[in-house]
């Protein structure tokens, strides 16, 4: 048994020093990214299905109340909403659970987040093409399987990819991808480091 965790977390090691060096500058990229929408005055919205999801509550949270530095709120929204989500999946489907909010909610300016662990969801497709509908931006958070949610990303958006193919170890590496961004908009927005 101990054998199983100690895999684990050798495992975890390796994904970790295998992908920093690829995924640093990217997270640099999209922190900065945040600030510019943020200072002129946009907001964030952010969704994920599964595991993904809660990758969405987590930056919202942050961002909304805060990570690690005592400071304002900045505008924020999870698009995964339960109530919303059970109502829009009754009426109108799955597929639309984030892009009817893109569409009511989104502005143009505004950055979207999406969250996603390597499996091509239809709702994260409906998303991106919701956000460039609005001219938002898109950060992708993605896996080594979502190949279309790629393809429908421009030069503005930026994609954090994971080439992993266990749906753990992606969020994992997601999670961590979060709140070395976190800490980054932070920093840039009230810590006084560039």
């Amino acid at each position: 048994m101990k054998k199983i965790v100690l895999s684990h977390f050798n495992q975890s090691v390796q994904a970790k020093e295998i992908s920093a060096p690829i995924l640093a500058p990217q997270i640099v990229s999209a922190g900065q990214k945040v600030v510019e929408q943020l200072l002129k005055g946009y907001k964030v919205l952010s969704c994920g299905n599964g595991l993904a999801g809660y990758m969405a509550n987590i930056i919202t949270e942050a961002l909304l109340l805060q990570y690690e530095l005592e400071r304002p709120g900045l505008p924020a929204i999870c698009l995964n909403e339960s109530g919303i989500l059970t109502s829009i999946c009754h009426r109108d489907g799955k597929s639309q659970l984030f892009s009817k909010q893109i569409s009511a909610l989104g502005q143009s300016g505004d950055l979207l987040i999406i969250f996603s662990s390597g499996t091509n969801p239809s709702n994260l497709v409906q998303a991106i093409q919701a956000a460039h509908d609005k001219s938002m931006e898109i950060i992708a958070l993605t896996g080594k399987g979502d190949t279309d949610l790629s393809a429908l990303l421009n030069n503005e958006d930026i994609e954090l990819r994971i080439e992993h193919n266990d749906v753990h170890q992606i969020s994992e590496l997601q999670m961590l991808s979060v709140f070395c961004l976190c800490e980054l908009i932070d920093k840039q927005l009230f810590g006084g480091e560039s």
